[in-house]
């Protein structure tokens, strides 16, 4: 009689159990409003900290000068140099050739990131010179 009543119970709880489980209320599937997000202080200071997201700035190549000769940027800031002018350039760093473009056809630009202020020059036409300073 034992074995009888426990696979009652077995039956019942295998086959009702999930059909009461599902059961809700309306007010359960309400939409909920979302909790506000609300930055930690280690957040904001962090944020705080950042006193300048990177930037592009834009040499313009033409009349055998670099327009602006002399540009001020911050550090992780990419420059590029685009020629308008009628003939190839290049732009190379001063202190022993550390960097180099190669050659830039008119029309065409080159960039570069920049961490540290530079002179430059255009290896193509010596007389062009330009300067970065990185603050």
């Amino acid at each position: 009689m034992s074995s009888i009543l426990k696979w009652r119970e077995i039956f019942i709880y295998l086959f009702f159990f999930p059909f009461l489980n599902s059961c809700t209320r309306p007010e359960d599937n309400a939409i909920k409003p979302l909790r506000q997000y609300v930055p930690s202080q280690d957040s904001i200071r962090a944020l705080a900290s950042v006193s300048h997201l990177p930037k592009i700035d834009t040499i313009e190549i033409s009349g055998m000068q670099f327009h602006p000769g002399e540009v001020k940027v911050h550090k992780g800031d990419t420059i590029v140099w685009k020629n308008d002018d009628l003939v190839a350039h290049c732009v190379t760093g001063t202190k022993s050739n550390a960097w180099t473009s190669s050659k830039i056809n008119a029309g065409a630009s080159w960039k570069m990131g920049v961490d540290i202020s530079s002179d430059y020059f255009c290896a193509i036409h010596l007389v062009m010179k330009g300067k970065i300073i990185v603050e």
